[in-house]
């Protein structure tokens, strides 16, 4: 490009460098991304071909367009229909069904429970932290339908229900389920006085006739936080004679007439605003008992570690997908005569935006590893301590990789037509909803309280990295002696186990320089607070492991 003297009308001699960023698209985000190409090629090599067809849509310019559509023209609810009659209706903008039938039609909520080969959990976490890349709002309902299917499955009333969450499509019709090809699924479980504490909820369900599982009742009460209120059915959670009990309300009766539900309005969110989250009453709402009475905290909980997984999951995604704009910005924007990736200020930012995402991303993928080996007691141990480990730590830190993503490309990541500011607005929810961070910290203690054991496991796993590294060693010697004193756990314990099960995986799957940085800085002394302050590191060799390449 040269500059013209509109007076003298020739062109000058100097020329203006093509320094503007074009828009990441036309790479694949599975084939090009080492960490999850290599659980699906060493846990789940059937899935590769899926894993690599879903990877191709995720930086698809048209896939980009609909999730910034989808967020920019929000859901709305209609009560009443022209003639007055109640429909409780929400609207979703055509971009919101495109993303639902590219997520479920790609199998990302159900081929753990589908698949015929080893692996399954492994492949459809792959699909997960895929699908979180291109949009978090519809990651919600396919988070849930995952989380969904075992319990469904469990009731046997409930059996063609689950066969039509399944299903590997997406039907938006609202009609009795029975008459669709496929099926969404919702929770309504906490209220306003309760919120986390589902035992202090109010809402009762009392038996049409004979008590027991899959035997009818009437729900009457609210749901203060109701997402997918447009499901063709709801996991709720209700007091009965028997305690506190989990059942499934379908949206439609088998007539077609709308379910006794009525939703009051849908809330104002920070992010994840295509996914419609609402306030519902129930009003002798219809539904069946699904297991025991007062076995509902305990059936709720059992699905909860799969929607507690898919968060951890689905943060290492999110932290991907920002990580592959600001490398791809960093790589493509020069100043001072390099490329931004090559500033001594900023390679070190870089290399520790990738550190973050890898650890990550094998701590999030490790705990889908062991659903896939539930038979295995140490795998099931895995699977008890390290979800609320990985959802903990994961959660937690994707809102600050996000922000500091923004800061390594600048203003255009702080304007809405860039992807950046969905990331931003998404980050904090993960860290929220199913179980706070505090929760996550308690359930840990629990774990131990319970069964001391469990951790064994883990150390056994972080043993033969402690070996060789003094500083792993350090932080395996501090847990066990943290873990000796259960009630006292706190964010520092689970801190330092998800830090020294990271390392552990790096060091056994990461290239060296990968795994010797995340040693020296996540484990040392004088890095942090904020990210940047690596030293001593190979930054080009942890940076090029981290481009979509």
């Amino acid at each position: 490009m040269t500059l013209t003297d509109p007076d003298t009308d020739f062109t000058t001699q100097r020329e203006i460098p093509d320094n503007l960023v074009p828009d990441l698209t036309g790479v694949n985000a599975f084939t090009t991304d080492a960490v999850a190409a290599s659980v699906v090629r060493a846990h789940a090599p059937w899935a590769w071909g899926r894993a690599e067809a879903l990877g191709a849509k995720v930086w698809d310019p048209r896939v980009l367009k609909a999730a910034r559509d989808a967020q920019r023209f929000t859901p709305e609810l209609r009560t009443l229909d022209r003639l007055g009659h109640e429909v409780y209706d929400v609207d979703f903008h055509p971009a919101y069904h495109e993303l639902m039938a590219l997520g479920f039609g790609s199998g990302t909520h159900s081929l753990a429970w589908t698949a015929t080969e080893p692996g399954g959990h492994a492949a459809r976490a792959v699909l997960s932290y895929l699908w979180n890349q291109v949009d978090g709002s519809t990651a919600c309902p396919v988070g849930m339908a995952y989380a969904s299917i075992p319990v469904l499955r469990d009731q046997p009333e409930l059996a063609a229900f689950a066969r039509a969450v399944e299903a590997e499509g997406y039907d938006a019709a609202d009609v009795p389920v029975e008459q669709k090809s496929a099926a969404t699924i919702g929770y309504f479980m906490t209220e306003k006085h309760g919120g986390s504490d589902l035992r202090a909820n109010v809402t009762v369900a009392r038996p049409v006739g004979r008590r027991g599982p899959g035997e009818r009742y009437l729900v009457n009460g609210h749901k203060w936080f109701a997402s997918v209120p447009m499901a063709d059915g709801y996991l709720t959670v209700a007091h009965t004679e028997g305690g506190v009990s989990c059942l499934f309300v379908p949206r439609r009766l088998p007539d077609g007439d709308l379910n006794r539900i009525r939703v009051n309005r849908l809330k104002d969110k920070l992010g994840n605003r295509a996914n419609a989250s609402s306030e519902i009453e129930y009003h002798d709402a219809e539904a069946l008992l699904v297991g025991e009475e007062g076995r509902g905290i305990s059936t709720i909980l059992s699905s909860a570690e799969y929607t507690r997984l898919d968060f951890a999951v689905g943060s290492a995604g999110l932290m991907r997908a920002a990580l592959s704009q600001a490398l791809h910005h960093n790589d493509h924007r020069s100043a001072f005569g390099a490329p931004l990736s090559q500033l001594p200020i900023q390679a070190p930012v870089l290399a520790d935006l990738a550190l973050e995402w890898a650890g990550a991303a094998h701590l999030g993928f490790r705990v889908a590893r062991a659903e896939d080996h539930r038979g295995d007691v140490s795998e099931r141990l895995v699977s008890r301590l390290l979800t609320p480990v990985a959802k903990f730590w994961n959660c937690r830190r994707v809102a600050g990789v996000t922000e500091e993503v923004m800061q390594s490309i600048g203003g255009n990541a702080y304007i809405e037509e860039h992807p950046c500011p969905r990331y931003y607005r998404e980050a904090p929810l993960n860290a929220i909803w199913e179980g706070t961070s505090n929760m996550m910290v308690m359930d840990v203690g629990r774990v131990l309280a319970r069964e001391p054991k469990a951790i064994e496991p883990v150390l056994d796993e972080i043993r033969p990295a402690a070996a060789g590294h003094p500083l792993v060693a350090a932080a395996l010697a501090e847990i066990e002696e943290l873990v000796l004193a259960p009630e006292q756990t706190t964010r520092y314990l689970v801190t330092r186990i998800a830090l020294a099960a990271q390392a552990a995986l790096l060091l056994e799957h990461a290239p060296t320089a990968v795994a010797e940085a995340f040693v020296a800085s996540r484990l040392g002394t004088g890095w942090g607070p904020g990210y940047g302050t690596l030293r001593g590191v190979d930054f080009e060799a942890v940076i090029d492991f981290a481009r979509l390449s």
